[in-house]
This record gives C-alpha cells, sequence and structure tokens, in this order.
C-alpha cells in the first residue's frame, strides 16, 4: 500500500510503501494525532519513518497500481 504523509510548513510529503492496512495505519494516525505522540510506520525495504503527531498534515493511503504500456483498447 502506498502511504504520503504529508508535514506543516514542509514543502514535500513523505512517500513510502506499507505492508500494513488502510485501517491499521489510519488507526495509528489518529492514535499519535490525538496523543501528540509520534507515528511510526515500516515500509517494505526495512525502514522506518517517524513522524510528530503534531506535525502531520494529512496520510493519503492507497493501493499500488501497476503502470500499463502499449495500447489499450
Amino acid at each position: 500500500m502506498d502511504v504520503k504523509i504529508g508535514i506543516q510548513m514542509a514543502a514535500r510529503e513523505i512517500t513510502l510503501e506499507s505492508d500494513e492496512t488502510a485501517e491499521s495505519i489510519a488507526a495509528k494516525v489518529a492514535e499519535a494525532v490525538s496523543s501528540d505522540g509520534l507515528l511510526t510506520l515500516g515500509d517494505t525495504k526495512g525502514r522506518t519513518v517517524v513522524v510528530p503527531g503534531s506535525k502531520i498534515a494529512y496520510v493519503e493511503c492507497g493501493s499500488t497500481q501497476v503502470g500499463t504500456v502499449g495500447f489499450r483498447s
């Protein structure tokens, strides 16, 4: 699942690919924002992303789409 995290006062967003479900990510985001804690997510490459809950502007979760090449009918 592709995850995009917008950070307040930052020009770029954080993007990662996670094996977690959208519901699991939404629950972690809600807890981090409400408790003013840290949002910690792991990606498929083994990296860990940590974002302060007070600085999260938005989180977008979507499925991974494979690009198509060639003509479609």
